[in-house]
């Protein structure tokens, strides 16, 4: 049997991936449209700041986060003095921690998915009339559902994993930042394997659904 300080973490952290994807879609939407549509150097250049996370290590985005959300450094200063509470160790850091290191495995198939849209059909329902959200309901959302559903889970499934990032600056307060890839470290570092086994296995039946999810879809 699952203890309740195991399932508060995986609780947790299956709260941090829906809240961090969600968010994650409404940034990557936008940006991975313009990314496939433009060729302007910003473009090129805004790419490669989405793809870093891809190529650097999760200790050193963690840290440079842990920086920007310190009461000395402007974002951390603002958001203390709005709210009144800090960035560093929170929840809400968790979040925009993990939106910037699952970044690239959401915008990256949007991006793919908008590259392989026919265009002409967004002129087609133009000249019909439809303003440009009704193209992106009736035209680009159901030709593109596949990626829409592969950015989500991959978010999803990444942000569930990450380990580095949420260490650095969340730590390990339980409820508030001890996700589950935390308490699996704890407890090997404590020698309980079996919690840490119990743990694993549980996260490991997450991933695999995540996948049936991404291939499934793919095949039917």
């Amino acid at each position: 049997m699952i203890d309740a300080a195991a399932l508060a973490a995986i609780v947790l952290s299956l709260k941090l991936a829906a809240v961090s994807t969600t968010l994650l879609l409404l940034l990557a939407i936008p940006l991975a449209w313009w990314l496939q549509a433009s060729t302007s150097a910003l473009a090129r250049a805004s790419e490669i700041l989405v793809a870093l996370p891809l190529v650097l290590p999760p200790t050193v985005i963690g840290f440079y986060l842990l920086l920007a959300f310190s009461p000395h450094q402007w974002p951390g200063a603002q958001w203390l003095a709005l709210t009144g509470s800090s960035l560093a160790f929170s929840f809400t850091g968790l979040v925009i921690g993990s939106m910037v290191y699952s970044l690239p495995f959401v915008v990256q198939p949007l991006q793919a998915s908008f590259a392989q849209l026919d265009k002409g059909l967004l002129e087609m329902a133009e000249l019909q009339g439809l303003n440009r959200w009704q193209q992106f309901a009736q035209v680009v959302l159901p030709l593109c559902k596949q990626g829409f559903a592969g950015a989500f889970v991959l978010g999803f499934a990444h942000t569930l994993g990450e380990f580095g990032v949420v260490l650095m600056i969340g730590g390990n307060i339980p409820d508030e930042t001890r996700v589950a890839s935390i308490a699996i470290f704890d407890a090997v570092e404590q020698l309980d394997y079996a919690a840490a086994h119990q743990l694993s296995l549980i996260m490991l039946a997450i991933a695999v659904v995540a996948l049936l999810a991404i291939y499934g879809r793919k095949k039917s």
